[in-house]
């Protein structure tokens, strides 16, 4: 079995929480694309833990974790990450835990540009989260980056490093003017966490062609969702790489295996981290409510999340673009308090209704039509079968599945790992 799981909306949707969840059942997890730029939160047995880089497999104790080559890893956040793991307990090894050989470097002069380019944009920034993710990515493909299986050749490390620089200090200081990068400051930071990651590199495409070889269940985890796909999302608002399932053979490092499932997951409604079209936002006490209710600060940031009802246009688009074949659906618990259920049903643009997702111009234009669904105001955090749950909740979901035309095969009812039923 070859399984995605994706994001539907504009990411934050608890997909490292379903990860966890259905893990069980897999060999081995692969994160496929993306860097530190988000975070998967997952709570069990040991303790609440914030992945940014590691698969979450990580956390349990029989799964091999890959990141792919499609992934931008920040050696000295991934050391971090493996600290914090071991320090509570859990075993990272490089018999659990491989990188792709071809998975490229996010260096400090990324973070630097990063942070010049969203000073410079002011407020027409792109609500980077300053992590170097679209430097790195930008200069993954005009073919100007280190990538891990460099830190198995350290003959030639440095030549690469002085080359590089050579190139990017002509932007730092020549355009930004801004001191200039050290080739000494980045092989020492080089040479202190990559020393820590390089037993864990290996030809990971190997590695996994054997699995698929021998009948291992592999799980694709995807970061952030289809809405910051770098090419179908709300561009220029978007990552800056693909999010989508079909990506996820590619950037696991196996464009030759084919996806059995793809499982979306949608939060009961809407929320966005950073700056771009968010057609279903909530603004004053009702928005502050429903992110109090639902604890909605970025994992990776730390910033509030923008709040909204569920958009039915954003998540039917959504359903369509990651190919999903059933839905988990989170947080459902959250909206226990209210009377009311506030739903996006359709955008307005120049006084039209409009139920396709619109991009561009037309989307930034787009205003939300609400409608209401009666609440079920009591706590589903116990409930373990949908024969249980309020009559009100059980047609929220109906509703729902109806709206975006993909079934709804897992609800969550809280953050635990056993705080779910399946339909």
């Amino acid at each position: 079995m070859l399984s995605a799981i994706v994001g539907i909306n504009w990411g934050d949707e608890g997909k490292g929480r379903m990860v966890d969840l259905l893990s069980s059942s897999y060999d081995i997890i692969i994160r496929y694309q993306g860097g530190n730029n988000a975070g998967h939160t997952v709570v069990n047995e040991r303790g609440k833990f914030i992945l940014n880089l590691m698969p979450s497999g990580i956390l349990r104790e029989n799964v091999v974790n890959v990141c792919g080559p499609g992934m931008v890893i920040d050696l000295a956040h991934l050391v971090g990450e493996i600290k914090k793991l071991t320090d509570a307990g859990v075993r990272v090894s490089p018999l659990n835990l491989k990188i792709s050989d071809r998975a490229v470097i996010c260096m400090p002069y990324h973070r630097k540009l990063d942070e010049l380019e969203e000073d410079r944009l002011a407020d027409r920034k792109f609500g980077s989260t300053r992590r170097g993710i679209g430097p790195v990515y930008g200069d993954k493909y005009m073919k100007k980056v280190l990538r891990c299986g460099d830190l198995l050749e350290p003959d030639t490390l440095r030549d690469k490093v002085a080359n590089l620089l050579e190139w990017k200090n002509l932007t730092i200081a020549g355009g930004y003017h801004a001191e200039p990068v050290s080739v000494d400051e980045e092989m020492a930071w080089l040479e202190e966490y990559g020393s820590v990651l390089a037993p864990f590199v290996c030809d990971t495409t190997k590695f996994l062609s054997n699995a698929i070889a021998a009948g291992k269940n592999l799980m694709f985890e995807a970061q952030l969702g289809a809405l910051r796909d770098i090419d179908f999302g709300i561009f220029p608002y978007t990552s800056s790489s693909p999010t989508i399932a079909a990506y996820a053979p590619i950037g696991a490092g196996i464009p030759f295996a084919k996806l059995d499932r793809v499982l979306g997951i949608m939060k009961a409604y809407s929320t966005c981290v950073g700056e771009g079209p968010f057609t279903a936002e909530m603004f004053g006490d009702e928005a502050e409510e429903l992110r109090r209710a639902g604890g909605e600060y970025g994992a990776a940031t730390g910033r509030p999340r923008r709040v909204g009802g569920f958009d039915v246009v954003a998540s039917r688009y959504g359903c369509k673009m990651q190919g999903a074949d059933s839905l988990a659906l989170t947080k459902l618990d959250v909206l226990s308090y209210c009377k009311e259920i506030p739903v996006c049903e359709a955008y307005s643009i120049d006084g039209l209704r409009v139920e396709e997702f619109p991009w561009g111009d037309a989307l930034s234009r787009a205003k939300p039509i609400y409608t209401t669904l009666p609440g079920f105001e009591a706590d589903i955090s116990k409930v373990r079968r949908a024969s249980d749950l309020p009559y009100n909740a059980r047609a929220y979901i109906e509703y729902l599945q109806r709206a975006v035309d993909t079934p709804i095969s897992i609800v969550s009812v809280g953050a635990e790992r056993d705080a779910y039923i399946e339909l």
